[in-house]
């Protein structure tokens, strides 16, 4: 392959998932890793993209598709009840980790009262508790990306990989019998360390996630303890899920 056809397709793979690792556009591309980091060196001197540390982002998105802001608003009374409904599944005092989707900052403001000790990669999680004298916060390390509202990157790993957590609650790009999606490759190590450091793992979807496969495997069905989801969820799955021992939640309406 040659040089503009690499670029042109890491171009390509960035305005899909908005960043990436070195390593995920080098299998991308089909040439080594570092060949891909002269790639990048190159495109960034041409302001196509920004590298990062062991990876490189998209200068220009094409959309605001993945906007925590914008991602926020959309489905908001599903994900309304998928916040209300896992946050019951929380016992008091329980040490969580929350992940960084916009339904998840959903769950945290649920849980307002019953939680004492968060530890996060995300920004809106971390700040929404941060006034707050009755929860500890424990927030990752890593790269900053603004527009998603979260940190990625090495440290950010480490931070999971050091600590034990009562439940992580979790999300994703999209979830099928063949297991868990999602759209950002950088953030598949993360959310698998988290999965790691944590004894129950809770993954909230609304409805318009099952089903759904996105970019990067992250995990199957066999990590998952528990979906919580709203009641627009096709039954069919929701019913495989079940009889892969996966515990189905499905929030009521209102």
């Amino acid at each position: 392959m040659q040089p503009e056809e690499r670029h042109k397709r890491i171009e390509q793979h960035l305005q899909e998932a908005e960043f990436a690792s070195l390593e995920e556009l080098s299998a991308k591309v089909g040439v080594s890793v570092s060949t891909v980091r002269r790639d990048v060196m190159r495109m960034e001197a041409g302001g196509v993209l920004k590298r990062t540390h062991g990876g490189a982002r998209v200068v220009a998105p094409r959309s605001d598709e993945f906007s925590f802001a914008k991602r926020d608003t959309d489905n908001l009374e599903a994900k309304e009840a998928v916040a209300r409904a896992c946050a019951l599944l929380i016992r008091p005092n329980q040490t969580l980790i929350l992940d960084a989707g916009t339904t998840i900052y959903r769950v945290a403001r649920q849980l307002e009262g019953k939680v004492s000790h968060v530890i996060t990669n995300s920004l809106p999680v971390a700040n929404h508790y941060a006034a707050d004298p009755n929860v500890e916060v424990v927030v990752s390390g890593g790269v900053v990306y603004p527009r998603l509202g979260v940190l990625v990157g090495p440290l950010a790993v480490e931070t999971f990989s050091k600590i034990h957590a009562d439940v992580a609650i979790m999300s994703g790009g999209g979830v099928t019998e063949e297991g868990v999606t999602n759209s950002h490759g950088l953030l598949i190590d993360l959310q698998r360390a988290m999965i790691a450091a944590a004894q129950r793992v809770i993954f909230c979807f609304d409805h318009t996630k099952l089903g759904r496969r996105s970019v990067s495997h992250l995990c199957g069905l066999e990590s998952i303890d528990t979906i919580v989801t709203d009641s627009l969820a096709p039954r069919e799955l929701l019913d495989s899920l079940r009889a892969r021992e996966v515990e189905v939640v499905v929030a009521s309406a209102g």
